[in-house]
């Protein structure tokens, strides 16, 4: 079954995560239009091959083209202008760019993927496959569900008392009238007869009574429970939400749907209304019939009061960023904004109101942080909230089209601050307000902080500080926060770390590798000691031991390498990444001989990869790391074309490739062979009169090391090489790591030629 219906068959509040996904940057009408052509191309590739990502691009044009002339036929001239709106925006946004729209369909693939397993979690917990965690939190859910259905059902109990109160009132009121009739009347009823009615009327009159009480009390109770309930939703269930939210935001685990939030707030809204009309409903019967001591008379300000409170302060509370901030080119850097480029939000809340913001209400008019910046908002800051933003009948608003734009007045330039750029958190409040009639509450709800970066090359940095601030800080108007930023503790860390890479990629970090970025934050003697404390200048601005770049920096370097070049290696389990040296023989010294393993340099900024392999030896194994592979050379080759054709070589042998097993047992072509660039071939045909095709040889380039020829440990197998052809192509290499260069390799061919001849050229980095 395609992925796009599977979606369509899920409950509303997955639907919801579903339409959170979309946006101009790709607009779900495509998702829809092209659903099974989307789901059948290879996108992580896509991401990671610009090439790849070019020809898909022109295909989802050409693609999309074929779906306007579908539109033409049909003569729908609204979904033709859509579908060429659509495609202008894709050229606009993507045509200099593919591979950043490769990576936007591929996060929401993914999403969506997650999307599902979610929906079959909560199927599998429905028939009864719940584990005990999950089932402390089943039964708060349905507690809380006991309690909101109780206030509705107490709110109907009152409805209906007040109704008989009413009967009650009119038959007393008739009951009196009739009575006063009958005195002025001559003497049809006598004395016996009146003292008899009288006496019926002073009970009714009792009854009476006692019924105002019963209700009065009744609404009495039916406040205190709707406090009670109320009170866990606002302090409890919503403050566990925006923590989730900052979690998620910071790559954790993905937020629960409002839906489930919403439906209960709605309910308590809707019967704290009904309690209102009910005492304007008791307040009536008031004036048409009062007495001394009238229980309405006494309590009726106080319950109204008390009704109008609890109304505000649920209202107040529902009005909430579904969405944070987020630029639609960086979808998983969150609140993290650049000037000039547009950004998202999206509000929600349980009334049809009229919103507008302010942007850094809190610095501007509370905080007033000396040397902070100041920005416009560019775009329409002002919207009605409608059903149209969502799938669940909420009323939801989402500004697509805002812009920042520094100020540029006297007092306001960054290095006058007391913070760099990146460590200035700003927000954007939301005000609005809801008009009933005697009713008026002011709304407002803050975004979580925000950093304004002007560079590309600040959002690292940027992105470092809303980590560190989502981690340890739930305070939304805690603007200065990094004026003097709390340490965090190494267990929060290496969790929020993982997260950086489950979020972006299918696998985080293991225990091992936690292991070895704790002891590179804290030190080999530390452990990676849950209990240590990180200061934020450790993390993100001091160099590493003898580097020339922060630990951040390195994360950063390594996840984009992951991402565009390594992410199907490391998916698949593949790179070890994160080992230390030493660690790396331990496990290697034991190994059949060629056995080798990936991980990620250390001294490499920008990220880079390589791999170690052992050797036999009669008195002890020997280890060699190839000098690591960057960005730069991997744009060239992929890495497992890399492994594929690596050779060391010695004077006087020809070529070996010496990598044999993937750590610990696994045969190279196994774990990569799958990702070869081609599959091995049989040695085609030759011709005598020179290459077939085009008249020209063919070429692949592979990494080719010199070694010392002690080293290599089977040169019986090798052939010789001229001393001059290895002084023409060798480089000297320290004991520890092994210097690469690039080779290209012509097919061998018959014509005068050995086919054992190499013709090598090689290019040094």
């Amino acid at each position: 079954m395609a992925q796009w219906y599977q979606l369509q068959q899920l409950d509303s509040k997955f639907l919801e995560q579903v339409h959170q996904l979309y946006d101009d940057s790709f607009p779900m009408e495509i998702r829809q239009y092209l659903a099974q052509w989307l789901e059948n191309q290879d996108w992580e590739h896509a991401a990671n091959n610009v090439s790849f990502a070019t020809v898909l691009f022109h295909d989802l044009l050409s693609q999309l083209d074929d779906q306007f002339s579908r539109f033409l036929i049909e003569n729908n001239f609204l979904l033709q202008h859509n579908i060429r709106k659509s495609k202008r925006n894709l050229q606009d946004n993507f045509q200099e760019d593919p591979i950043q729209m490769a990576m936007i369909i591929c996060s929401c693939l993914k999403e969506e993927r997650k999307i599902l397993s979610s929906a079959q979690l909560s199927n599998q917990m429905e028939v009864g496959g719940i584990q005990n965690t999950v089932i402390g939190m089943l039964d708060k859910q349905k507690e809380l569900d006991v309690e909101v259905k109780g206030v509705k059902n107490r709110v109907i109990d009152v409805e209906q008392d007040i109704k008989t109160l009413e009967d009650m009132q009119d038959e007393y009121d008739f009951k009196c009238k009739t009575l006063q009739n009958r005195e002025h009347e001559s003497n049809s009823t006598s004395q016996e007869e009146y003292k008899k009615e009288q006496m019926n009327l002073n009970k009714m009159f009792l009854s009476l009574d006692l019924k105002r009480k019963e209700v009065v009390n009744k609404i009495v109770q039916l406040l205190n429970a709707t406090e009670h309930t109320q009170t866990a939703l606002i302090n409890e269930e919503l403050v566990e939400w925006k923590r989730r939210q900052q979690t998620a935001c910071i790559g954790g685990p993905p937020n629960a749907c409002l839906d489930q939030l919403q439906n209960w707030f709605t309910i308590v809204a809707e019967s704290l209304q009904q309690v209102r009309q009910q005492l304007k409903k008791l307040e009536e019967l008031e004036q048409k019939f009062t007495y001394d001591p009238d229980p309405i008379t006494k309590n009726k300000q106080v319950l109204q009061d008390r009704t109008h409170s609890l109304f505000k302060q649920l209202i107040q509370s529902s009005f909430v960023v579904e969405r944070q901030p987020c630029m639609p080119t960086h979808p998983q850097r969150p609140l993290v904004l650049k000037t000039g480029v547009q950004f998202t939000v999206k509000l929600r809340i349980f009334e049809r109101l009229l919103s507008f913001f302010l942007f850094d209400r809190d610095v501007s008019e509370k905080n007033s942080v000396k040397g902070f910046r100041k920005f416009n908002i560019l775009g329409t800051s002002t919207k009605v909230m409608n059903m149209e933003e969502s799938t669940n009948g909420s009323l939801a608003a989402e500004f697509r089209h805002l812009q920042l734009k520094e100020q540029k007045n006297a007092g306001s330039r960054t290095n006058e601050g007391p913070l760099i750029v990146t460590e200035e958190l700003h927000s954007l409040s939301f005000e609005t307000q809801l008009c009933q009639p005697g009713l008026v509450i002011d709304l407002e709800t803050t975004s979580l902080p925000i950093v304004v970066i002007s560079n590309v090359s600040q959002l690292p940095s940027g992105w470092a500080s809303i980590l560190w601030f989502n981690m340890l800080s739930t305070d939304p108007k805690n603007l200065s926060f990094f004026l003097n930023p709390p340490y965090a503790k190494w267990s929060k860390l290496s969790e929020v770390l993982s997260w950086q890479f489950s979020s972006v990629t299918k696998r985080g970090l293991n225990a091992d590798q936690l292991s070895m970025l704790g002891e590179k934050l804290l030190g080999p003697t530390s452990g990676g000691s849950h209990d240590c404390l990180i200061p934020w200048t450790r993390f993100c601005k001091e160099n590493i031991n003898d580097k020339n770049f922060p630990f951040w920096l390195w994360i950063e370097g390594i996840l984009e390498l992951i991402k565009k070049h390594l992410l199907c290696l490391w998916n698949d389990g593949c790179i070890m990444g994160f080992i230390s040296k030493e660690k790396e023989r331990a496990l290697l010294k034991d190994q059949s001989p060629g056995t080798f393993l990936l991980r990620f340099s250390e001294s490499s900024r920008e990220g880079a990869i390589t791999f170690t392999w052992v050797e036999g030896s009669q008195i002890e194994p020997q280890f060699h790391s190839v000098e690591p592979y960057t960005k730069k050379e991997l744009s060239a080759v992929t890495f497992p074309d890399i492994i594929r054709n690596y050779k060391v070589m010695a004077a006087e042998n020809i070529p070996e490739n010496p990598l044999r097993f993937l750590y610990p047992d696994i045969p190279k072509d196994n774990a990569f062979g799958k990702y070869y660039s081609r599959p091995k071939e049989a040695p085609e045909p030759m011709d005598l009169d020179g290459p077939k095709g085009n008249g020209y040889i063919k070429t692949e380039l592979i990494s080719v090391s010199e070694v010392h020829p002690s080293r290599l440990q089977s040169p019986e197998n090798l052939l010789p090489m001229s001393p001059e052809e290895f002084d023409e192509v060798s480089r000297m290499v320290g004991p520890a790591e092994i210097d690469t260069v690039v080779c290209i390799i012509t097919q061998p061919f018959v014509g005068g030629l050995s086919q054992n001849l190499l013709s090598l050229f090689f290019f040094s980095f």
